[in-house]
């Protein structure tokens, strides 16, 4: 007599589309054999074989921040699906992002590779170069290499339907996921972020929306549809959120439920901004004088302000903002219900992440323009205190991102992991989660953190940085970074001026000690300086050449 478990496991291969009606058809057949008409398979559950390779779920947010979530300590944003994603997986600590801004890091975790050694440092197209600057941009590649073999494609070698939901960045060629490993992609052609805004009409070619629609939900709804579509064999679903990315639009009964329970919390004290200085800058502003500009009336649009100071946001308080985190968190719920209701949750392994920090420096590309303080709640999303920074810095605000992974049966739910991982590892840590031989000559960047999962000490080595460009969200000088263990070290272009903190001790990068420690600041901007030769790292040229004695 048949039982239930001999319908888990078939004598034919079925990773691939063309044996689905197959297996439908010997399940059905199978169905009729059992007495009394017992039921063991719903409609929606697909047959799943003991041997069948696991689902990927990468699901990728732009622009969250380090706190932003329940489970990172946010005091006003509600992520409960995240955080239960907490409790059943592994959350990290030490995460980061291979850049600061977004097209860099996508590129590192589809391809396993540095930016610097791809030549993807800035996001497409970048930023243009304004008179003020001492420093050119180095040029920026304006597409993802077509000879990179990406995690998708690797993955659909082995039989995996692949499909991107959402944002793309990594060149505008209108099929360039299609091209780059994933058989489905939606909208078909978008130029980094929604310029129309979130709610309908989008504008995106490839994604329908009626009057009402909100687009965090509509690209779930395209997702969810993959899901059903492909239960059947493993799959690798990209679902790349546009959000919580400005413009900084909540969904309305979002926003109305945060607007009344702002008015129930008590804000931190202290000023609603600060400024943040240049430290590549010849004298630069103390904390004290920093705070003295800011109480100043004329510093409270935003504008050009003494010595390249950018105005940072302190608080979490952004009602639309807290809209656009807690649709972000229901379209990973609505996924985790999808994958229940069709029996395919301990069959799938999933990874959250976020490209960048989280934007505490507005996002304004053109640095002489004025802001009314008024709009002041539109262009500024999160605080990513206790971390300095923003998106768009090289401290810690700006590339420690959040991060969950869940691997049912394999790592150890609940547990908390500080040890330093990066952008480039998913490349070759998924394949090795998926049982999938590596691929060293492609992800040549990244390290499998496998061993971190299942509560192993990893020493992952150095974690590098280069961003040979002037950000959008911050008057710092180009520069780059080195983490090794608990020290970090910035080393900014213009001037060759050096920071060195001890993380361990000073989360929030408050204390320089470069002129303390000479010996560790050498030894880490050596390898830093090896590293950059060995990837072939692209370095800024003046703007104007130096005159010469007699000019």
């Amino acid at each position: 007599m048949l039982g239930p478990s001999h319908i888990l496991s078939f004598p034919f291969p079925v990773s691939h589309r063309s044996h689905r009606s197959h297996r439908w058809l010997m399940a059905a057949m199978l169905l009729l054999l059992l007495p009394g008409g017992q039921t063991v398979l719903s409609a929606e559950q697909p047959v799943i074989r003991d041997d069948r390779l696991p689902n990927i779920v990468f699901f990728l947010v732009d622009d969250l921040g380090w706190r932003d979530l329940g489970c990172y300590g946010s005091p006003l944003y509600e992520t409960p699906h995240l955080d239960r994603l907490a409790q059943d997986g592994v959350r990290f600590t030490d995460a980061y992002a291979t850049c600061h801004v977004c097209s860099p890091t996508r590129a590192s975790i589809l391809t396993g590779k540095y930016p610097a050694r791809l030549g993807l440092t800035d996001w497409i197209p970048g930023r243009r170069n304004f008179d003020f600057q001492k420093l050119i941009n180095v040029e920026n590649i304006q597409q993802l290499p077509l000879a990179e073999v990406t995690l998708a494609e690797a993955l659909r070698e082995h039989g995996y339907a692949t499909g991107h939901f959402g944002k793309w960045h990594l060149g505008e060629d209108p099929a360039g996921p299609l091209q780059q490993g994933f058989d489905v992609q939606v909208p078909r052609w978008n130029k980094g972020w929604p310029r129309a805004g979130y709610h309908a009409p989008f504008k995106l070619d490839g994604l329908d929306d009626r009057p009402g629609d909100y687009l965090t939900d509509r690209l779930t709804d395209e997702a969810l549809k993959f899901i059903d579509q492909n239960r059947e064999q493993p799959f690798f679903l990209y679902l790349s959120h546009f959000a919580v990315h400005d413009p900084i639009q909540g969904r309305s009964d979002l926003v109305n439920k945060y607007r009344a329970k702002l008015q129930g919390l008590t804000l931190p004290n202290g000023p609603s901004f600060l400024l943040e200085g240049n430290p590549d800058d010849p004298r630069p502003l103390s904390r004290d004088r920093l705070g003295d500009l800011i109480q100043q009336p004329e510093f409270a649009p935003y504008q050009v302000l003494p010595q390249r100071t950018v105005k940072i946001k302190q608080h979490q308080d952004n009602v639309e903002f807290a809209g656009m985190v807690e649709s972000m968190d229901e379209s990973l719920g609505r996924v985790l219900a999808k994958l229940e209701a069709l029996g395919l949750t301990e069959q799938t392994m999933i990874v959250f992440f976020s490209d960048n920090g989280g934007m505490s420096a507005a996002n304004f590309g053109r640095p002489d323009r004025v802001v009314s303080a008024e709009q002041l709640d539109r262009a500024y999303s999160t605080s990513n205190l206790p971390l300095r920074g923003a998106k768009g810095w090289l401290y810690e605000g700006g590339i420690r991102v959040p991060m969950i992974v869940k691997w049912p049966g394999q790592a150890k739910a609940g547990t908390v992991c500080a040890e330093p991982v990066i952008s480039t590892d998913f490349y070759p840590t998924l394949l090795e989660m998926a049982g999938l031989p590596p691929r060293p000559e492609q992800a040549v960047d990244g390290k499998s953190f496998v061993a971190s999962l299942q509560g192993e000490p990893v020493d992952r080595g150095p974690i590098y940085w280069h961003f040979p460009h002037y950000s959008n969200h911050g008057m710092q000088s180009p520069g780059g970074a080195i983490r090794v263990g608990n020290y970090k070290l910035l080393e900014y272009f213009e001037n060759d001026t050096v920071q060195l903190f001890d993380l361990t001790s000073d989360l929030g990068e408050q204390h320089d000690l470069a002129a303390r420690q000479p010996a560790k600041v050498a030894e880490l901007r050596s390898r830093l300086h090896d590293w950059r030769g060995r990837l072939g790292a692209r370095m800024n040229r003046p703007q104007r050449e130096p005159e010469s004695p007699g000019d």
